[in-house]
């Protein structure tokens, strides 16, 4: 309750909420398809953000956090027929304990370093995958479960009316993700208000100083690593749930750059800054199959080369114009918008070098 009251209540926030809520009934089936995708995803975005965009921690081994609460879905889900209350924060249980076991590692490694060790971590899980045929099924992949609470079944063809209104399983799953979403957010906004939250941001900034302040460095570093394994296994349990099937080959390193390509675009250490990513980022391979010059056949671009290609571009873009992502952007307007004309003015030319330093600085 406290995290409630600190919560701003701002008309943006207000007006985005509202839209998601509605917006199911305003879309096609193609298009609610991948607003479910986008919030799934957005889902991990928000744990990769706590390790690297909080607490400073480069990661390329998030899509083997995704795939362990995949097959923790599918072995509880599937295989013993455990209800979802159970096999979805059991998904997101188990792989915050594999990150609590990869997270010393982090202690004595920073930088381009972690990240290598991460990006083994991805191999040797693509390895465990693609032969663990009993858990996963092997290289040919295996069928998940569908979401079942108590009388709500959202398997396919299901429906649920409420008054006049009929929900369809796109819209199921994208209301059981939103509400995921919107708690994981909370959660977030109150970690990083929190003592802890702050020794993130400490350790993010420079560990030796951290440390003679006060802050458990080790601890906080595997705090980071057990938060972000447990968002990731949430959302890869409910992406494969949705999904219905899935293979090894889908954990792959470009799954982990895309999650990276999110967090970069919207605003790393942002609370909002996932959320945006993951529209621009899990939403670029749909929109590409409309261009002209992009064809599955051969004759042209593939949409996985066009979307890899545009991922890159973008986080160049982002990286040099504004580090802070498309979350920035909107502060940085608003600050535009009211001072109309203060650039042409010396004054105004001296506060806007002044400003252009400081986020040099804090690049």
């Amino acid at each position: 309750m406290a995290a409630l009251a600190r919560l701003p209540v701002r008309p943006g926030v207000l007006a985005a909420i509202v839209v998601a809520l509605v917006l199911p009934f305003g879309a096609d089936s193609a298009q609610l398809s991948t607003c479910v995708f986008i919030v799934i995803a957005a889902i991990g975005a928000v744990g990769l953000n706590v390790l690297t965009g909080y607490t400073g921690q480069i990661s390329l081994g998030h899509a083997f956090f995704l795939a362990i609460g995949a097959y923790t879905a599918a072995v509880l889900g599937g295989d013993h027929g455990i209800s979802a209350l159970i096999w979805i924060p059991a998904s997101g249980l188990t792989a915050a304990a594999c990150g609590l076991l990869v997270g010393p590692t982090a202690l004595r490694l920073r930088g381009l370093y972690l990240a290598i060790v991460t990006l083994g971590l991805l191999f040797i899980g693509q390895h465990l995958f693609f032969n663990l045929d009993g858990i996963t099924g092997g290289p040919q992949g295996r069928a998940f479960p569908a979401v079942q609470l108590g009388s709500f079944d959202f398997s396919p063809g299901q429906q649920l009316t409420i008054g006049g209104a009929v929900i369809d399983h796109d819209g199921l799953y994208y209301y059981l993700a939103l509400i995921i979403l919107l708690a994981s957010l909370l959660f977030v906004r109150n970690l990083v208000a929190s003592r802890p939250g702050r020794a993130m941001q400490a350790v993010r900034e420079r560990e030796l100083a951290g440390a003679v302040l006060g802050v458990d460095v080790a601890r906080t570093k595997l705090m980071a690593f057990g938060v972000s394994s447990f968002f990731a296994g949430v959302s890869g349990a409910l992406f494969v749930s949705y999904l219905s099937f899935a293979q090894p080959s889908q954990w792959d390193l470009l799954l982990s750059i895309q999650y990276l390509a999110a967090i970069t675009v919207g605003g790393i250490g942002t609370l909002y800054g996932p959320v945006l990513g993951s529209i621009v980022v899990f939403a670029i391979p749909d929109l590409a199959k409309s261009l002209p010059f992009i064809s599955d056949d051969g004759t042209g671009l593939s949409p996985g080369n066009f979307s890899s290609i545009l991922y890159g571009v973008l986080i160049i873009i982002f990286f040099v114009v504004e580090p802070r992502g498309v979350a920035g952007l909107g502060p940085r307007l608003s600050a535009w918008l009211r001072r109309p004309g203060a650039a042409t003015t010396p004054m105004g030319r001296v506060a806007v070098q002044s400003i252009d330093q400081e986020e040099a600085g804090s690049r």
